[in-house]
């Protein structure tokens, strides 16, 4: 399970950074931003994107880790409200510090992307077996 949770850590990097590079050298979106009125702009360069999203996955996952140990039969139900709830609080970085209308959309474009291939993915992994192994929980009709 380690592999293949780390697996998913570095896909959601890399599918984060996969949209930074068509957003902002491709699309030339300049990823730019300012938080309150007087503060200096920065751009959100790919190793931001890179560290971050590392930083996230890991520290989702280590709370998937502790939930799996502590809270049983729940704990995926109960990381994914969790982690739903901090992605939707992430999107709001890039709408209240995006400097362009397309400064914003980008960002938001590499959170959806980073926190949906970590919100789908860490409870199960990915690589061979994944499925196979841990399937989700049926849920009561």
């Amino acid at each position: 399970m380690l592999v293949r949770r780390a697996l998913v850590v570095l896909a959601a990097v890399a599918g984060a950074v996969i949209v930074w590079a068509i957003a902002d050298p491709l699309l030339g979106a300049d990823l730019d931003v300012r938080f309150g009125d007087s503060g200096p702009v920065d751009h959100i360069a790919a190793r931001a994107v890179a560290v971050t999203t590392l930083a996230g996955g890991l520290l989702g996952w280590a709370l998937l880790e502790v939930l799996e140990r502590r809270a049983g039969p729940r704990a995926h139900d109960i990381w994914v409200a969790v982690a739903v709830l901090a992605m939707l609080l992430s999107l709001l970085g890039p709408i209240v510090g995006g400097m362009t209308v397309s400064a914003t959309v980008g960002l938001l474009a590499i959170h959806v992307t980073a926190g949906g291939i970590l919100i789908a993915l860490l409870p199960r992994g990915i690589g061979p077996g994944a499925a196979a192994e841990q399937p989700l929980p049926r849920r009561a009709r």
